[in-house]
């Protein structure tokens, strides 16, 4: 509660400030020590641009120098533009240069799956990124000194929504070695656009593309004025309008693209979709050609699924029949598996948008239940390769998501 008087008094409600991780695991993969994931009294500075109070490093080996107190006006964050390459500096530069375009930042953007859940991930200059983020988060030093001391920033909205573990970690992924990152704060970030924050050494080693998204700035300009040039300069990449976002939701008028890192990312690959009515998205026709197939598997017969998932999905379920526990699956109830859509409520694509993911026995397995799915049955799954809903936070026990690539042999 003293965190909270504090951040009121201050104007800035919606920011919170984490304890520091004090020098967790540099890999992300470690146990890691236990802070606490209680606010810090630290937080509680009397004025949101004070930089002199040391922010703890809470992992040196993914630091980079903190960035100092806001000295420059904010910009308003109008159009993203996001490729699966890195932008060429002639593109950058031609894309600033637009009559209209007042400002750009380059940044490093990627989708990551945790719990049938795709964030967008940014990597960024924590001193120059701040500026494209809502005032409450732009003001708030310790947000930037902690994403440049190795920690992530979240989107508030999210808090209650991805899976912390105790010590305040984040698994980025949705495999058991996923890279663990030390939460360092809740902050809005850029509407429908970035869920969470990253600085530069974390997205090499998250395997972020470099420099594959720039944001825009057009300032009194209208978007409008500028996009049709812009969409010319970057040839293939999304060029989606952040103020219409903001507004009514993804523009369905632009193509998006998930470009998704992860143990399963083989299996996406580049992801284009438009947006459809009612949460549903239009993948690229030629991803569907390539990535999705009709097969048959024991049990459930015919699936649409992702291609990569029939082996180890054909293995699983021989598996079960083996064991004698093919009645604990009931093809009656089964709920599909390649259904393109978002999750519903919100503008994250669900792992079912790849064919990754396969509902069971839909009825007595619903969301926030410990579900009646047969714990044999799961102990198979995972097995071969897959995640079960029901050790989510909030669960969700009909659903199964691959998570690795397991090769039957």
């Amino acid at each position: 509660m003293g965190l909270q008087r504090a951040l009121t008094s201050a104007g800035l409600v919606g920011v919170f400030v984490l304890s520091a991780a004090c020098g967790g695991p540099s890999s992300g993969k470690g146990p890691g020590p236990s802070p606490s994931t209680s606010p810090s009294s630290s937080a509680s500075s009397p004025t949101p641009e004070h930089s002199e109070t040391a922010t703890p490093v809470a992992d040196p080996e993914h630091a980079v120098d903190p960035p100092g107190r806001r000295t420059q006006r904010l910009r308003s964050p109008d159009i993203l533009v996001n490729a699966t390459n890195a932008l060429s500096a002639d593109v950058i530069d031609s894309i600033r240069h637009l009559p209209g375009v007042t400002r750009v930042e380059p940044l490093s953007v990627a989708e990551v799956l945790i719990e049938n859940r795709t964030i967008t991930v940014a990597a960024v200059d924590p001193a120059t990124y701040r500026l494209y983020t809502p005032l409450v988060s732009a003001d708030f030093q310790q947000v930037w000194d902690r994403v440049a001391g190795g920690e992530l920033a979240l989107s508030r909205d999210l808090r209650k929504r991805l899976p912390t573990d105790k010590d305040g970690y984040l698994r980025l992924g949705s495999s058991a070695d996923a890279q663990r990152v030390h939460v360092g704060a809740f902050a809005p970030q850029i509407k429908n656009a970035v869920d969470a924050v990253v600085n530069d050494k974390w997205g090499a080693s998250l395997g972020i593309e470099s420099g594959n998204a720039l944001l825009v700035s057009t300032g009194i300009t209208s978007p409008d004025a500028v996009q049709k040039s812009i969409e010319r300069i970057a040839g293939h990449a999304s060029v989606q309008r952040l103020d219409a976002v903001a507004r009514y939701g993804l523009d369905p008028d632009v193509q998006q693209t998930a470009y998704v890192v992860g143990s399963v990312a083989e299996a996406v690959g580049i992801f284009r979709y438009t947006v459809l009515g009612g949460g549903r998205i239009a993948p690229d026709p030629s991803w569907v050609a390539s990535h999705i197939a009709t097969g048959v598997v024991p049990i459930l017969g015919n699936v649409t699924c992702n291609k990569l998932i029939f082996p180890q999905l054909r293995a699983a379920l021989i598996e079960v029949v083996q064991r004698g526990l093919a009645d604990k699956i009931h093809p009656g109830e089964y709920a599909g598996c390649y259904y393109p859509r978002f999750i519903a409520g919100t503008t994250s694509l669900s792992n079912h948008s790849f064919g990754l993911a396969l509902d069971l026995n839909v009825p007595g397995n619903g969301r926030g239940t410990v579900g009646q799915m047969d714990r044999d049955v799961v102990s198979i799954f995972k097995k071969w390769g897959f995640a079960w809903g029901g050790d989510w936070r909030y669960t969700d026990p009909m659903h199964f998501e691959m998570n690795a690539l397991v090769q039957p042999r």
